[in-house]
């Protein structure tokens, strides 16, 4: 078999990420669209290699039953609320909030540490280097 196209190279860039963001599956924001009753969380906005433009990462964690669940849905918001204070430089409560879901990860039984392992290593740099005012959170990926 053969495939070609856009959507098949950046399909293969999104499954590399998979190991670097801790998750099973990474998808991209046409699958999650055509997804969306499914346990979701949104990973990052990055740059991967090949591209011009920065795409919106999500990695599926689990069925629609999981995503209506209110340990997930209580996740969702502590995560939203880590990448939100993330990309407004606000390190303290991303720091904070980044432990908080990977508690609440935790408690149902998601392996997901990887996930809060980076974010809490790029708060950790970002915090040492600011990365500017005009910094879009937009994360350059460098491995395929």
């Amino acid at each position: 078999y053969s495939v070609l196209g856009d959507a098949v190279n950046l399909a293969s860039r999104l499954e590399g990420q998979s190991k670097t963001y801790g998750v099973t599956t990474v998808i991209g924001a046409q699958t999650y669209r055509q997804a969306a009753d499914f346990a979701c969380l949104e990973l990052d906005s990055i740059m991967v290699k090949g591209k011009t433009e920065p795409v919106t990462i999500f990695g599926l964690l689990g069925r629609p039953d999981m995503a209506q669940g209110e340990a997930f849905q209580s996740l969702k918001t502590t995560h939203d609320a880590m990448l939100a204070a993330y990309r407004a430089q606000n390190w303290a409560l991303a720091r904070q909030k980044s432990q908080e879901a990977r508690a609440a990860a935790e408690a149902m039984g998601h392996a997901i540490n990887g996930l809060y392992a980076l974010y809490d290593g790029r708060i950790e740099d970002y915090e040492a280097n600011p990365p500017g005012a005009d910094w879009d959170g937009v994360f350059v990926a460098t491995s395929k």
